[in-house]
Parts: C-alpha cells; sequence; structure tokens
C-alpha cells in the first residue's frame, strides 16, 4: 500500500486538472447603518395622559434580516420628569436589546481533544493501539472510560468502539474538538442553524456534546482548560496526535463550514502530479489540510475518492495521524514493539517524512515528522507547524 502523499492508491485514472475552486462567498450580512431603535411621542394611550412609544427592531443572528420587535410604555402626564427619565431607560435598553441580539463571536478552539475509532475485534485493536502503538489505558486522561481508551497525552487519547451490526462506510467514529467555554460554543452552533446535542459529561467527567458537519462526519466539542498529568509510557511511539483526516464530497461546502462558522485556518493544501490524478477527479487538490483557529493541529479533507472505494481505499483516507520528532526513528521504535508490516517512511508531497501502519480494521494511523524536511508541492505551507 503506498504513501497516500506520493502515489495514488487504487483509483489512478488520470484526468485534466479543472479549474482552482473559487472561496465560498458569505451571505451579506444586513445592513446595519440605519437607527437600530426609535423612541417617539405617542397619544395612543389616551388624550389626557401622553406618553412614551419605544420602538426596536433586532437580528435574530448576524446573517439573517432584522425582525421588527417593540415595546410601549405610558405614563401619567403628571409626571413629566418621570417620564422623561423612564424614556431615556427605555431607548437605553432598545439598545442593549439591538446589541445581545447579535451573535456572540466564537469561542476559542484549541485543539483535538480524541479520535474515537470502530472495531470489528476489540481483543486484536487493543493488542495492535497498545503494545504496537504502545500506548497506556491507565492514565488519568482515560480514567473511568468504559471503551478501549487510549492515552496520547495528558488532553489526548484514543477509544475504540465495538462495532453492532453492519460496519458502517467510515470507520473514524468520532474527532472531538477542544474549548474553554463549552456552553458558549454550543450556543453560537445553534445561532449559526447547527443542530448540537445537549450537554453531557463523559465518563471521565468533562463536559462534551455532539453535532455534524454538513456531510454528516460526527464531531463533539469537549471542555478543557488544560492538561490531566500525564507521563508518557517508555515504550510509547508519540506523544501527540496531529490531525485526523476523512473523505470529503463537496469542498466548498465542507470550507464554509469549518472556515466560514468554525474559523479553521488554511495550513497547505496539494495535489498528485497530473500522470497520477484521477479521471474522475472534481477538484484541483487531493488534500486540503486547515489548521484549529486557535491551536496548531488540523483536519485533512481528502478529495477526489471514488464512491466505490473498498475497505482499504476508505480505511486509507479516514485517518489520524500522530507526531513525532523523527520518522525514522519512530520506525525503528515500531519494529521494537513488535510491528512487522508498515510503508515508509518516505517524504510526501507535503515534504514531511512520514510512515503509514495499519491496525486490524485497516484504518490507517499516519506517523509523521512535525516539521517538513523540503520544501512541498504545489503551495507553501500558510501557517505555523506544531511544536513537540
Amino acid at each position: 500500500m503506498s504513501h497516500p502523499r506520493s502515489r495514488q492508491h487504487f483509483f489512478s485514472e488520470a484526468r485534466p486538472h479543472r479549474r482552482q475552486f473559487a472561496p465560498p462567498t458569505q451571505t451579506r450580512p444586513p445592513d446595519w447603518s440605519g437607527p437600530a431603535f426609535s423612541c417617539t411621542r405617542s397619544l395612543c394611550a389616551g388624550p389626557r395622559s401622553g406618553g412614551i412609544l419605544a420602538r426596536f427592531h433586532f437580528p435574530a443572528n448576524r446573517w439573517d434580516s432584522a425582525k421588527p420587535g417593540g415595546f410601549l410604555c405610558v405614563f401619567p402626564s403628571a409626571l413629566p420628569l418621570l417620564r422623561a427619565l423612564c424614556a431615556l431607560f427605555l431607548c437605553a435598553l432598545c439598545v442593549n436589546s439591538f446589541s445581545s441580539a447579535q451573535t456572540a463571536p466564537r469561542p476559542k478552539i484549541t485543539g483535538i481533544a480524541s479520535v474515537r475509532l470502530y472495531s470489528t475485534d476489540l481483543h486484536a485493536s487493543r493488542v495492535f493501539y497498545s503494545k504496537i502503538l504502545g500506548f497506556d489505558s491507565a492514565t488519568s486522561t482515560c480514567l473511568g472510560v468504559t471503551n478501549p481508551c487510549y492515552a496520547v497525552n495528558g488532553r489526548q487519547r484514543v477509544e475504540l468502539q465495538q462495532i453492532s451490526g453492519g460496519a458502517p462506510d467510515n470507520l473514524l467514529a468520532e474527532i472531538a474538538f477542544s474549548t474553554p467555554n463549552l456552553a458558549e460554543m454550543r450556543e453560537y452552533l445553534l445561532a449559526h442553524k447547527i443542530d448540537a446535542s445537549a450537554i453531557t459529561k463523559d465518563e471521565t467527567g468533562a463536559p462534551r456534546f455532539s453535532f455534524k458537519d454538513p456531510e454528516g462526519t460526527p464531531l463533539a466539542f469537549v471542555q478543557q482548560s488544560g492538561e490531566r498529568f500525564f507521563t508518557p509510557a517508555a515504550h510509547q511511539a508519540s506523544a501527540r496526535i496531529l490531525h485526523a483526516g476523512f473523505i470529503v464530497k463537496d469542498l466548498v461546502r465542507e470550507i464554509a463550514f469549518y472556515q466560514g462558522v468554525l474559523g479553521f485556518k488554511l495550513y497547505w493544501h496539494g495535489f498528485f502530479p497530473p500522470e497520477e490524478h484521477a479521471k474522475s477527479a472534481t477538484q484541483e487538490d487531493d488534500w486540503y489540510e486547515i489548521q484549529v483557529p486557535d491551536g496548531e493541529e488540523w483536519i485533512e479533507f481528502m478529495l477526489n475518492i471514488s464512491p466505490r472505494a473498498d475497505k482499504q481505499e476508505r480505511g486509507v483516507q479516514n485517518h489520524f495521524s500522530l507526531g513525532v520528532k523523527n520518522a525514522n526513528n519512530a520506525a525503528s521504535h515500531l519494529r521494537v514493539n513488535g510491528a512487522t508490516n508498515f510503508d515508509g517512511p518516505e517524504v510526501g508531497r507535503d515534504g514531511k517524512n512520514s510512515l503509514d501502519i495499519y491496525d486490524p480494521d485497516l484504518s490507517r494511523v499516519e506517523v509523521m515528522d512535525y516539521n517538513p524536511t523540503k520544501d512541498p508541492c504545489c503551495h507553501a505551507y500558510s501557517a505555523l507547524h506544531p511544536k513537540p
């Protein structure tokens, strides 16, 4: 099985390049340049009293047109001073209502907290993740988790979930991101009309909620404000999850969600050499990588994958990556742990040295250098590399 950023795997039909996609245009927000409210005198309460009528409008969220609202307050004409003071108070209230109704700023998204994978044979998978990759489950990062759980560091873990029924096309069961303000993040998503589950606590006691991206990829946010105490095992192959990747069909739609709504930033994008570019390709790029907005870890969109891709090919594309200082040394480490079959190390189109090893269900685990050893193909990196 060849390196996914050096040669095409199974569907390598050649096709001329299509025009580079254009970034999605955002829906034009409403014009807030006009008055947000007005306060006027009114005789609606009767000819003897007079009164103050305060009218205002506010948006449902920053993408919607303004929706009208109103407030009516009438005061006895014998109290002109009180009437005037109340009018000022109502006008201030109108301004506050208008301001608070706008969408709040997005809370920070600081990294990848966990990846969860489906398994058809938990016993074989336990051997792979604990013995070959060398991860320990008896740490605070996994304390209380009933599914097989393997700590990568004090804030990241890999979980396994037994498949019940037929195996899904994507064995990457969930990617969870970390945020220090979980409740605000949920309100932010709801304000953008993104369905989000109720906030619950996971088995370690951390608050979380789940949601899906536009193509149905299962995602979650977890409340994290720091790392738990953690000492890596001596035989551990890596102490950092760098990224998770998955098949994407509609790149423009996914960019609008991850970059437009969640604020992810472009890290790198590239493609196979022209002679290896798939004939069925609908995008110029074959890989599109975007970092979390307030951290260094990223997700990778795997593009131009045939809908007829078999389980092995889907396992190559739906994957996660571990960071190391030197992939060549990591290969030696894996051999000491008992690994006998993996691809690489070799330098891919992204300029980074990496190797690929597969769990018993053929899900790929990419072990990758933090920094490139040569310039990447196609496009330069547009964000900082993660630090070991």
